[in-house]
């Protein structure tokens, strides 16, 4: 054995020891975890006026420090909220993007935490060795019209060169001030993303970002890299293969390399997907427990003795998951028939008060998608592809459309209702029947990528499964994970 080797196991020896002495807590951390989750931030879409009242709470106890440090270009406060008598800083902040909230609620979470009388010797090491920092949403005008980009119009973490927006700005300012050790940069990705070569989705990715275009490590990034190692160790217990390692390539505009270019450990977290967490609360939960037990190994110093190595085995990021994929299916074209895999994704689309989403789907790839993955996927050898058709009676209102059986309509092929009058405003309906005016013309049914993914599938001539709006419907069993129709004029 190599010198080399055998001081790699060494230092693997003292990790998971020192992992092993702390797996009480962290497990701990996940199974009380619904003792300490904010309740009234249940959904994805919190707004500035929904964290308001908890930060005004946190204001009212002694063990906190609540600062306003800057406003948003409409005026909105942005807070800093500071616990801790340590001598190394932790500085996290959130929501950069107005419609990436999901550390946002952890972060509060991890406030309902350290405010309890529970866990006592552990929040008296971390608060004794740290203080913690944290501006919980840092681009509030964003968040009001759930968008990425501020009022502006421009993405924050690209502004840390010119500093145009007063968000950036005050991002930069406090990090100078405290000249954090540490800095947690908390993000959400695209549901779409998968570890590398794996069905699995990528539900939670980290990244040590670059700090040149060579992508040097010293000793600021690569104890960043160590830190991120100790998370995936934990959320690997959780959700098993779902970790991604976001791309390193140096950005020299982005926040997050120039925080690290600046002497803070940078540590970004990507809040990805999760199957049947629509709303991300699973995934806030990994937060909570992955933040919480970083900090807890930063205040204990075990982090040290990882070795950097481990951070390249965590797998990279790809994109190649589809909310539904259907595996060959026969689609005639012209009199022949072919074979195609159809992947779809089950898009978002915000009601005007922001508070709120529908689904309207699209058909995003078509073909060999052999290398491709799906929350949920059809092998679909033996269905046949046909369009859904328009039921012959034209009804007066949606209300006499919701008192149609409409299993049994899909099941004879209808996935349309033609009706005669269609209030203004409403876009979408609950049941698995799309809405069409009395002038709407249905398309001729082609598969192509951007169509509204609406179809029966036959085996042997008979309706075996319906489309909808890019939803499943088993038409033998009526299940199906379905949210909503569309309302087409």
């Amino acid at each position: 054995m190599t010198s080399y080797k055998f001081a790699l196991i060494i230092c693997l020896l003292i990790v998971f020891s020192g992992f092993g002495q702390e797996k009480d807590f962290t497990s701990n951390l996940y199974t009380t975890y619904e003792k300490y989750k904010e309740p009234s931030l249940d959904k994805r879409r919190i707004k500035h006026n929904n964290i308001q009242p908890l930060i005004n709470k946190l204001s009212a106890n002694p063990e906190f420090k609540v600062n306003v440090v800057g406003k948003s270009i409409e005026g909105r406060s942005l807070s800093l909220i500071s616990i801790g008598t340590g001598t190394t800083d932790v500085f996290l902040w959130s929501q950069m993007h107005g419609d990436e909230p999901t550390a946002t609620q952890a972060i509060f979470d991890i406030f309902n935490f350290l405010t309890s009388g529970d866990f006592k010797n552990e929040k008296e090491n971390i608060l004794k060795n740290l203080k913690l920092h944290f501006l919980p949403m840092l681009n509030p005008d964003g968040a009001e019209v759930y968008q990425r980009r501020n009022t502006l119009g421009i993405d924050i973490n690209r502004d840390a060169l010119s500093l145009q927006s007063p968000e950036g700005r005050t991002l930069k300012r406090v990090r100078d001030s405290l000249d954090a050790d540490f800095g947690f940069n908390l993000h959400d990705q695209s549901t779409y993303y998968n570890a590398e070569r794996t069905d699995k989705p990528a539900t939670i990715s980290y990244l040590a970002p670059a700090f040149n275009y060579e992508k040097d490590i010293n000793e600021v990034r690569g104890n960043a890299m160590k830190v991120i190692v100790y998370m995936n160790q934990i959320i690997q217990k959780y959700a098993p293969g779902q970790v991604g390692r976001y791309n390193d390539d140096f950005e020299p505009r982005a926040f997050g390399d120039n925080i690290q270019k600046w002497g803070t450990s940078a540590i970004l977290i990507e809040s990805g997907g999760y199957k049947s967490d629509p709303e991300k609360q699973e995934i806030r939960k990994l937060n909570y427990v992955s933040i919480l037990s970083a900090i807890y190994s930063i205040a204990n110093g075990n982090y040290k003795n990882i070795p950097i190595s481990e951070y390249d085995k965590i797998p990279e990021n790809d994109r190649k998951l589809f909310d539904l994929k259907l595996n060959n299916l026969t689609y005639n074209l012209l009199g022949k028939n072919y074979t195609l895999d159809v992947g779809i994704h089950q898009l978002e689309v915000d009601n005007p008060s922001h508070k709120t989403y529908y689904n309207s789907s699209r058909v995003v790839d078509q073909g060999d998608l052999s290398t491709y993955y799906g929350y949920e996927t059809l092998e679909g050898k033996g269905y046949t592809m046909v369009g859904g058709k328009v039921y012959p009676k034209i009804l007066a209102s949606i209300k006499e459309v919701s008192q149609l059986k409409a299993l049994d309509l899909l099941r004879s092929g209808f996935t349309y209702v033609r009706v005669e009058n269609i209030p203004k405003g409403e876009n979408y309906v609950s049941y698995p029947l799309n809405i069409i005016g009395k002038d709407y013309k249905v398309p001729e049914f082609k598969m192509r990528v951007g169509v509204i993914p609406n179809f029966i599938l036959e085996q042997q001539g008979k309706p075996r499964y319906a489309v909808v709006n890019g939803f499943l419907i088993d038409l033998k069993s009526g299940e199906g994970n379905f949210k909503n129709a569309l309302i087409l004029r």
